[in-house]
């Protein structure tokens, strides 16, 4: 009779199959399921067991026979094998051992996973026993399946519950932020557990509540739970990201007397941390004793590698991983692009493609940023195509990395179709689009759309001034400044920069001084980034004590520091006290960069210390391992040709291994004009109008050549043809500051708004000159 009634759950298909299945081979055999291997081979195990099935009569035998049939039930919890399972549920009904637990609760598991919600909930409504597991199965897939409140339902109406029933519903609430609500269901669970307390936890962690998180793991310990691998792992996520490495240390010793010390996902958490920490050879050290290693693992040593700069030891690492993943190739492809190399960027983006990996959104946002750095239009364009064949081309990250592409390419209007396409809006893409208008110097429709912006936060200020030092347009930039001010916004370390670095480029130390006193206020005046933007001002201001003085008093100092300061003291004409610091700074041990060569072979240059130029730039590969760029070679030239050795400096261009650039011949014939040597001078007058035909500065250094030396035909000769292209010799301006606004004039200029009375004030002081 109960056998009987179980028929009631069924469908025609159901039916069917029951009346198909039967004890004896035959029947078996007479199924048509050669469409899977595997379908058919579960149903030869089947056979097997069933012969001894036909014996089973004692309690014993037919549990045993129920839970062979729940195990390959179990087996068929995927859709391709969801026929054999619908055949042995018939089988099941028809024997009468669906009732049975195990079977029941793998019946749960199948219709589930194979995605027949409304079978799953019919045997559960049917079942006639009440079952805790079949109640938390239940309960964990409603909520999976978004329908939430019913689930809140059924775990009011269950007759009784475990540790389990309370921990899923914490862990769901956490999962959709209802803290609060989480936080009371803990509360009313009568008995806790470490799988319990590591849901609170992780569920801080995920909520941002992280010192709450590790407040909970305190009082965990305190009533005697150990930690599990989860709990470790989730703890250490909670000191990384609320920066509490003090207890980071404590979690670790932890680790160090437990039985989780070579756990994998508590290894991968450790190298994590030790790269927050800047403990790198920490981080090292965890991997080297790692016996298993998974993608996570490796992901986690490439960031290591480029947080330590090592580029080439990442690439390495990575060509070498077993198993590479989706994140682990947009992470390679980020991190090119933010280490400025780019293009690999884009070649690891095609790899990524040729492979078959699925491109996601970081890995998009990234190779659109890297063919903004490259101003590649023709990449960017092909990947905008693939962004809109995916289907992301709504979202606002994408977006404004479009934005900011094409208008790097200068394709301003097609920037500006995206921002217009886009439903909504968000503050990154407003600041792109604003940013992208003052990068081509279209101004009047970046201040339009800026006053359009439904709100205005700092970096948006930072962009329309960022933009305008650009543009080299200095004296708009510290007005835009000003309205900041003036509105109320307190500025950032990135707002100062950029108007210190405007400072730097006018004739008003006092509105630098100004701008350093306003540091002091805000107590940022030793932040390193701002430092060395004041050390920047003072120098390129001529004030260099003050300069000193900034950089002094730095409390932590980069190489970007030293290199500011190097490059101060040579501008100033201090050579000597440049290649000291120079020299102060390799005691420290840190090691030269590109940037900073320059700076001393410039001071060398404007020095005129030929042989410490020579020895420094032969040091570059021999001793540092670095490789001479073309403005290096140019300094070398310039240094050669300052001095008189012109002979010596032709020659170093004609040995270069690479191409020399516009400025090498520039600056080759600029020591020609000095030291008044027409042959050479001629020579590299054309080699430089060959490379530059579209700039004047080769024509009007050939000119000052011919002049020098009296032929005057040449230089009539040089001048025509300029004419013929079009060509004219670039102006010089003057500054003038009056009530913190910048003027500025050019010779027989009239685009001033007040020039007619300028020009009339000038005529009546001429007028008193001249008698």
């Amino acid at each position: 009779m109960r056998a009987r009634k179980r028929t009631s759950l069924g469908h025609i298909y159901h039916s069917t199959l029951i009346n198909s299945l039967s004890f004896h081979p035959k029947p078996l055999r007479s199924l048509s399921f050669s469409t899977s291997t595997a379908v058919t081979a579960i149903f030869k195990s089947f056979k097997r067991k069933l012969a001894a099935g036909r014996r089973a009569s004692t309690p014993r035998s037919l549990k045993s026979y129920a839970e062979t049939c729940a195990s390959l039930i179990r087996r068929c919890s995927c859709s391709h094998r969801f026929l054999a399972g619908l055949g042995l549920h018939g089988h099941a009904l028809k024997c009468g051992i669906s009732s049975d637990r195990s079977v029941f609760t793998k019946l749960l598991v199948m219709y589930s996973e194979c995605g027949r919600p409304a079978d799953r909930d019919r045997v559960f409504a049917e079942f006639g026993g009440y079952d805790i597991f079949s109640w938390n199965f239940t309960i964990t897939d409603f909520s999976r399946r978004g329908y939430f409140d019913v689930a809140c339902k059924l775990f009011e109406e269950m007759p009784m519950r475990n540790v389990v029933s309370w921990t899923i519903m914490v862990d769901e609430l956490m999962k959709r932020g209802r803290v609060l609500d989480a936080i009371r269901i803990f509360e009313r669970c009568p008995s806790h557990t470490v799988v319990s307390y590591t849901a609170m936890i992780n569920g801080f962690a995920r909520n941002g509540m992280n010192l709450d998180g590790l407040a909970l793991f305190r009082e965990m310990l305190r009533n005697g739970f150990m930690p599990n691998e989860i709990t470790f792992t989730c703890v250490i996520r909670a000191c990384i990201c609320s920066g509490a490495f003090y207890l980071a240390n404590s979690v670790v010793g932890m680790i160090a007397k437990s039985m989780f010390f070579h756990n994998l996902s508590v290894n991968n958490s450790l190298i994590t941390l030790y790269l927050r920490m800047g403990d790198v050879d920490s981080a090292k050290g965890v991997f080297n004793s790692m016996v298993d290693r998974d993608v996570v693992t490796w992901t986690a040593m490439l960031d290591v590698c480029f947080e330590m700069g090592d580029v080439m030891d990442a690439r390495r690492l990575f060509d070498e991983m077993p198993e590479k993943n989706e994140v682990t190739w947009s992470m390679m492809i980020a991190r090119y692009s933010h280490c400025g190399e780019p293009w690999e960027s884009l070649v690891l983006f095609s790899l990524m493609h040729l492979y078959g990996y699925r491109r996601n959104l970081s890995s998009f946002a990234s190779v659109i940023s890297a063919s903004a750095s490259l101003n590649n239009l023709l990449f960017g364009s092909s990947v905008h195509s693939h962004v809109m064949e995916v289907g992301f081309e709504d979202d606002v990250f994408i977006s404004s990395s479009l934005i900011d592409m094409y208008s790097k390419c200068g394709r301003s209007d097609e920037a500006r179709q995206i921002f217009d396409s886009l439903g909504v809006k968000n503050i990154i893409c407003w600041n792109a689009m604003v940013g992208g208008y003052c990068y081509n110097g279209k101004y009047r429709e970046a201040r339009n759309l800026f006053k359009k912006m439904p709100e205005r936060k700092a970096a948006t200020w930072n962009a329309v001034i960022s933009g305008y030092v650009q543009n080299e347009r200095y004296g708009d930039a510290v007005e835009i400044f000003n309205e900041m001010c003036n509105s109320g916004l307190v500025p950032n370390k990135m707002t100062f920069s950029s108007v210190l670095l405007a400072c730097a480029n006018l004739p008003s130390l006092d509105k630098g001084k100004n701008l350093h006193a306003k540091t002091f206020k805000l107590g940022i005046e030793n932040e390193t980034f701002l430092a060395t933007a004041l050390t920047d001002m003072y120098a390129k201001s001529g004030d260099i004590e003050s300069s000193k003085i900034v950089f002094s008093m730095m409390p932590v100092k980069n190489e970007v520091s030293w290199t500011t300061m190097i490059q101060g003291l040579a501008d100033s004409g201090l050579a000597e006290e440049a290649l000291a610091l120079f020299d102060d700074m390799l005691k420290m041990n840190i090691c030269p960069t590109e940037q900073m060569f320059l700076s001393i072979l410039f001071a060398c240059a404007h020095c005129c210390l030929v042989d410490k130029g020579i020895n420094y730039f032969e040091s570059m590969e021999k001793t540092y391992g670095i490789t001479p760029k073309e403005r290096h070679y140019t300094c070398m030239v310039d240094l050669l040709s300052r001095a008189g050795h012109l002979r010596e400096a032709e020659d170093f261009i004609l040995k270069m291994p690479i191409k020399p650039e516009a400025n090498t011949w520039a600056a080759l014939l600029s020591g020609c004009i000095t030291h008044v040597n027409d042959e050479i001078g001629e020579r590299a007058a054309k080699m430089l109008i060959g490379l530059e035909k579209e700039r004047a500065a080769g024509y009007v250094l050939l000119s000052n050549i011919y002049a020098s030396v009296g032929k005057w035909k040449d230089v009539a000769e040089v001048r025509a043809l300029m004419r013929e292209t079009g060509l004219k010799k670039g102006g010089g301006c003057s500054w003038i500051q009056i009530r913190d606004r910048f003027h500025t004039f050019y010779s027989w200029d009239s685009y001033h708004p007040n020039s007619l009375k300028i020009y009339e004030v000038l005529e009546l002081l001429m007028s008193e000159v001249v008698p």
